[in-house]
């Protein structure tokens, strides 16, 4: 398969289509199914650009449209609908790479759903989930209820969190990732905010931050 993003399409329950990206090395290590955040789509720079990087370090990806992002709408799905793209992406992925480990997760809107997925029945194949922002609650509400359905997850579990991420309060997800025990890894992005940007007096640059979560993310996977 090309190192270049391959489109492909995915078939949902009540037959409605949907849009993906597949990008993989030469011969893959893992592979991670990704949705997208609520405010912009698969093809996002930041999308893209963690997708490019996990090839680049052995690990293939396929990134999928949530239909109404498919339909240009900016009203996020219902979770029902949201969790039929999961599982249809999922489903996806564990056919075109058989023996992989695969993983499923995503950036904010798209960790949320996949949890969920997760939580009310297992992703066929699934070895664990990766959030990238994990969002834990609205900004300027702190809070922990988003949370709960977390402990209904037997999978291993990989949080990495900016420290500014006004849509997780950092100290609240330290804590839950110890409720959530053993299965739970935190990783601390130092002055990310939840787009994982920093501000320039932080002393770090946007590009060490990208390079940080692949870092990250690939060997959490690869292990």
């Amino acid at each position: 398969m090309s190192t270049e993003a391959q489109a492909t399409t995915l078939g949902l329950d009540d037959a409605q289509t949907v849009s993906a990206l597949v990008q993989a090395p030469p011969t893959p290590r893992a592979c991670y199914v990704f949705a997208h955040g609520a405010g912009a789509g698969m093809g996002h720079a930041f999308m893209a650009a963690v997708a490019s990087g996990l090839a680049q370090r052995g690990i293939a990806t396929l990134r999928y449209q949530f239909p109404y992002m498919e339909r240009g709408s900016r009203r996020p799905d219902s979770p029902a609908t949201a969790h039929s793209a999961v599982r249809a992406a999922a489903a996806h992925a564990h056919a075109l790479f058989p023996g992989l480990p695969l993983f499923a997760g995503g950036k904010s809107f798209g960790a949320r759903m996949t949890s969920q997925a997760q939580a009310l029945a297992p992703l066929p194949g699934v070895a664990g989930l990766l959030f990238l922002g994990f969002p834990l609650h609205p900004e300027g509400a702190p809070s922990s209820e988003r949370a709960r359905h977390l402990f209904d997850v037997r999978e291993p579990m990989l949080f990495v969190q900016g420290t500014r991420d006004k849509l997780a309060e950092f100290g609240r997800i330290e804590k839950l990732v110890a409720e959530l025990g053993p299965r739970a890894t935190l990783v601390r992005v130092a002055e990310a905010d939840h787009s994982f940007h920093v501000l320039v007096r932080s002393g770090r640059n946007d590009a060490e931050v990208m390079a940080q979560l692949l870092d990250a993310s690939a060997d959490w996977m690869l292990r």
